[in-house]
């Protein structure tokens, strides 16, 4: 006798509600789904005292960053006026290692002392050579780690330390922490991996706004400043820290910067039809607190700088980079070109005196 297909499948269904009632009935547990962890948003944000920040900067700069776990520092390079901090706790902490941040003032001790010009080709791979303009677009480690090998750590350590690596930049900002540079080459990769990663180095994202200001504006390294009243506000008056004569070399790594934005790690931050900023990124581990760190410094525009942006990501997910970082910054740049802002500002005029590296940097 023939059983129809249906009553085969009814009967099989009953087997297994039956099976399954006995399980329970015996004590097994009934089986569940595996849900996943809710993790709440985090709002970086939410401890910041807002009423000394620009209030279009620094709401451009809470959109774009979201609910990430991060920092964005906004700076006018022509004053070194601090104009936004978001997440004002991690902006303030003891600082991180830069990663391939610290590539582009490698690449200033390089040019400054004779090690590299904009044309050197330096072997990458076996068969592979770049130049400077390509190295820093695509952040190639072993061209920096080639650089700094031939510049030695002591070198290295003295233009960092002229630039400020290490110490305070900013002025009557008691919150700022200094960084730290290491007193000898890390134990793991030397002044190599110092030069391409910041291996050793710790540093602040006022440090980075600090450093990035002084390219964008030619060579001022002015005090940041963070004014906090009413009174401070309306006496502020630039102070310069320091005055690098580095302009003649300037052209050579503002090429690879914008290489990075056009076609390189940052290319996320690309807007044709906005306000093109030049930048660098950076991604690492954080040998210190664990997770990741993704790093973009930059600034807009081009021809008259008028704000630095420094956006920090830390976390353990791997979304966390210097592209993604670049992303954010590319969002802040885009919103604030919708605002006119660029269109508004006025950079202050530079009175300052022109100095040399010191004779020290050359030893």
């Amino acid at each position: 006798m023939k059983i129809a297909p249906a009553l085969k499948e009814a009967v099989s269904i009953l087997c297994l509600v039956l099976v399954g009632g006995l399980g329970i009935a015996n004590g097994a547990p009934p089986a569940h789904r595996h849900r996943a962890r809710y993790v709440p948003p985090v709002d970086p944000a939410k401890d910041d005292i807002t009423a000394d920040d620009d209030p279009v900067v620094r709401q451009i700069a809470v959109d774009a960053l979201g609910h990430q776990k991060g920092s964005v520092v906004a700076v006018d390079p022509s004053s070194g006026r601090v104009l936004a901090v978001v997440n004002q706790k991690l902006a303030f902490s003891s600082g991180f290692e830069p990663c391939s941040t610290i590539k582009p003032f490698v690449a200033i001790a390089g040019l400054q002392e004779g090690v590299i010009t904009r044309d050197t080709m330096i072997r990458v791979a076996k068969r592979r050579y770049m130049d400077l303009t390509e190295a820093m677009a695509h952040s190639n480690n072993k061209f920096f780690e080639a650089v700094g090998t031939q510049l030695g750590f002591q070198r290295v350590i003295n233009y960092e330390q002229q630039l400020g690596l290490g110490q305070r930049v900013g002025f009557n900002i008691p919150e700022e922490q200094p960084g730290r540079l290491p007193p000898s080459p890390p134990a793991f990769g030397g002044v190599a991996r110092m030069s391409s990663f910041g291996e050793g180095i710790r540093i602040t994202p006022f440090q980075l706004a600090s450093l990035e200001a002084t390219l964008a504006n030619g060579g001022t390294q002015y005090y940041l400043q963070y004014p906090r009243s009413d009174e401070d506000r309306q006496n502020f008056v630039p102070r310069v820290r320091a005055q690098f004569d580095i302009a003649p070399l300037l052209p050579d790594l503002r090429d690879g910067m914008l290489a990075a934005v056009m076609y390189g790690t940052a290319h996320r931050s690309y807007d044709p039809d906005g306000e093109q900023d030049l930048g660098k990124t950076g991604t690492c581990n954080d040998e210190t607190m664990g997770g990741r760190l993704g790093w973009f410094v930059s600034y807009a525009d081009q021809a008259h700088p008028r704000i630095v942006i420094v956006v920090l990501l830390h976390g353990g997910s791997r979304v966390i980079s210097g592209p993604y970082a670049s992303e954010i910054a590319g969002r802040i740049y885009r919103g604030l070109y919708e605002r006119n802002y660029f269109a508004l500002s006025e950079p202050a005029a530079d009175s300052s005196r022109r100095l040399q590296f010191s004779a020290g940097a050359s030893q």
